[in-house]
């Protein structure tokens, strides 16, 4: 029987969960156990998967869960326990020598547990089964309009995707310069360009064609950017410091969707540190960048269904590793094989 147990988020502005009320109840309808964190800004309260027939637990308790329990977040794991031994089902932003990498993966080596990278939770041809790029290239290119409106405010707050629509369809008849949305086919551009129209604004598409043989001068005459294309091995940055002070240069907002400071795959190279809720812009030279890393909890509801719809299908293979987690268990052996 597969045991699920859903942890608290430790980072206090993040308001998503990997599963919803209603899909853990089909979970537990095909035999699973589910467990959830008392967690206190979660968008789903607990009720609602006590109400689905989920048992509960206090937040934190997961460290004591049973060894065969599998681990369900999102975000970043607290700094202890030291050891890690259960199962856990995360974005771990560990196989790219992102910050911390070695770290974790140390950990898990000394507790025999496992790594399911939910970045690597894909079919035979790479794509992702469950990913929150929509709602995250959405959030991202709206705030970008605010922040060219000078109606950015911080601390940012989570809305809705209804409410947020709204307030960008105030902006449409007073157009404050062109966008241009790089990586727009995937489902962080195509949520960002579902903004950008919301707002009115003009906007230029490019891809893979268009960033081949990147024209970083026709890049340059745009005020916004997004980024969001999270780059591969040998990709040339799309725009460095040293652009930024070009004379051609109308960038006045930068926003990067994919947000992969301390890469060296990273396709933005401004910045060395994250954005965040309390301080959601940063300037480099004059112009403001943004790199929120949990974009998608501005809209946690609707990122949670839909991410929750799409992973909850793949959840019940977890106990015997099968489908794609074996991928995922095979990229956690050979980024652990190359720290030696």
């Amino acid at each position: 029987m597969l045991e699920l147990w859903i942890r608290h988020e430790t980072r206090a502005s993040e308001r998503r969960c990997a599963l919803s009320p209603g899909d853990a109840a089909t979970l537990i309808g095909q035999g699973a156990r589910v467990t959830v964190e008392e967690s206190p800004q979660r968008i789903y309260p607990l009720d609602d998967y006590v109400a689905q027939g989920c048992a509960t637990a206090p937040a934190g308790a997961w460290e004591d869960a049973p060894e065969n329990a599998v681990i369900l977040g999102l975000k970043e794991l607290p700094d202890q326990p030291a050891r890690l031994r259960h199962r856990h089902v995360f974005f771990g932003h560990a196989y790219k020598g992102q910050p911390g990498a070695r770290q974790l993966l140390e950990r898990f080596e000394a507790g025999g547990g496992l790594l399911l990278d939910l970045e690597s939770l894909a079919d035979d041809a790479g794509r992702r089964h469950a990913a929150f790029g929509y709602w995250a290239g959405f959030a991202g290119a709206a705030l970008g309009v605010l922040q060219q409106h000078g109606d950015l405010r911080a601390p940012i707050e989570p809305t809705t995707s209804a409410d947020l629509v709204q307030r960008l369809r105030t902006y449409r008849d007073r157009p404050d310069g062109t966008a241009l949305v790089i990586g727009a086919l995937g489902r962080s551009g195509q949520g960002a360009v579902a903004a950008l129209a919301e707002a009115g604004v003009a906007t230029t598409r490019w891809d893979v064609a268009e960033t081949r043989q990147l024209d970083r001068a026709a890049l340059l005459r745009h005020e916004l950017l997004v980024n969001a294309v999270l780059a591969g091995v040998g990709t040339e940055p799309f725009l460095r410091r040293t652009d930024l002070a070009d004379p051609q240069c109308r960038l006045t907002c930068v926003v990067d969707v994919s947000c992969d400071p301390g890469s060296p795959w990273n396709a933005l190279p401004l910045y060395d540190t994250v954005t965040t809720w309390d301080a959601p812009a940063t300037t480099v030279g004059s112009t403001a960048v943004i790199a929120i890393d949990n974009l998608p909890s501005l809209l946690p509801r609707d990122a949670t269904d839909s991410f929750s719809a799409d992973l909850a299908p793949h959840l019940m293979d977890l106990d015997g590793l099968d489908g794609s987690w074996r991928r995922c268990a095979a990229a956690y052996r050979a980024a652990v094989d190359a720290l030696t």
